[in-house]
């Protein structure tokens, strides 16, 4: 049985990947920062308890501001691959956070490599690496983008990101680590956080069409990006660490969409005009904006058989599904009484 270890794996993604490969025979563990609250309500319904003669989810307390406690985590676990998620991954948040946004994302994942090869160079045995990229690395770089294309970042996130594949390219290279930089473009699922711009969407569709609230606010409506389903792209990631040797893959769509776009699609499934709650925040702009993203995966088709199974609009539509039965159960505790605590948002 292989064995994977998964940083955040409490995420979007880090779900998805779960899921995919308990179905594929794995034991699968996951690194999770310790806090007073739990954060796990995208893995529940694959835990069972460690006890338990059938489980094959264990979670191991980590964090990627400590190299060494990740290199514990790794002697405990001896794991076949790992798989790096984590991150501070919100664009936004990282113009206000820089120093903790490229301490976790790009420091981090130099701390992961070095404890791999130190690790490796103890025991003998090759780890397989799954670096996350992210398409924001190519920025204002003009569409169509694939591995070719010049990186050019626009915000601490992306920077962040630069540093990291950088920094798997050389533990490739100078020591024959076996590491893949996947650089996914925009990948959503009812399951992603709802400060980012679809979710936020989804939510406030299923929430106006209960009359639990009237009005969204957003930034740039003009901006494109290349939107796939995140169960989708997690095969990929998988298919990465089968292949032969290491490579760099673009894994992507090859369509993009404007925000307007995804607000017509969104509110037009619930029946609603989006221009009668859509308001303009100037606050939600980003002090530097990426207008537009489309990404090549030609070679991810070529080498790693590997090709999206769900379009925008399939997409769009199990998000709005989804969220239009979170608010009528929102709706329905509120005509029972009960106050819902909902979560500030303060950035979109």
């Amino acid at each position: 049985m292989k064995k994977a270890l998964i940083t955040g794996i409490t995420g979007q993604d880090g779900s998805y990947l779960a899921e995919l490969l308990l179905e594929k025979g794995y034991e699968v563990h996951g690194v999770i920062r310790r806090a007073s609250t739990f954060n796990t309500d995208r893995i529940d319904h694959l835990y069972r308890d460690p006890h338990d003669e059938d489980a094959k989810l264990f979670l191991h307390y980590g964090d990627l501001a400590a190299g060494a406690a990740f290199l514990r985590v790794l002697e405990k676990v001896e794991p076949d691959e790992v798989y790096n998620l984590a991150a501070q991954s919100h664009v936004r948040v990282s113009f206000d956070q820089p120093e903790y946004t490229c301490d976790v994302v790009a420091t981090g994942a130099l701390r992961v490599f070095q404890a791999v090869l130190d690790y490796g160079k103890a025991t003998g045995r090759q780890v397989r690496v799954y670096q996350a990229g992210s398409s924001e690395m190519f920025g204002a770089s003009p569409p169509p983008q694939n591995e070719s294309t010049p990186f050019h970042p626009r915000s601490p996130y992306a920077v962040a990101k630069v540093a990291a594949h950088g920094f798997a390219v050389n533990y490739r290279e100078a020591y024959g680590l076996f590491v893949c930089n996947g650089i996914l473009f925009n990948h959503e699922s009812p399951r992603r956080g709802e400060t980012f711009v679809t979710r936020k969407v989804t939510r406030a569709v299923g929430r106006i069409a209960q009359g639990l609230q009237d009005t969204l606010y957003l930034g740039n409506l003009d901006a494109r990006r290349d939107w796939g389903f995140a169960g989708d792209f997690v095969e990929a990631m998988w298919r990465m660490l089968r292949a032969d040797s290491p490579d760099d893959y673009v894994i992507a769509t090859g369509e993009s969409h404007s925000i307007r776009e995804l607000l017509d699609l969104a509110f037009g499934l619930a029946g609603l005009d989006w221009q009668e709650h859509v308001r303009f925040d100037p606050r939600l702009k980003r002090p530097t904006e990426v207008d537009d993203l489309r990404g090549d995966a030609n070679r991810a088709r070529q080498k790693l058989g590997w090709r999206p199974q769900v379009d925008f609009p399939e997409l769009v539509r199990r998000m709005v599904e989804h969220d239009l039965d979170l608010a009528r159960q929102e709706a329905a505790l509120r005509a029972a009484g009960h106050s819902p605590i909902l979560r500030s948002v303060i950035h979109g």
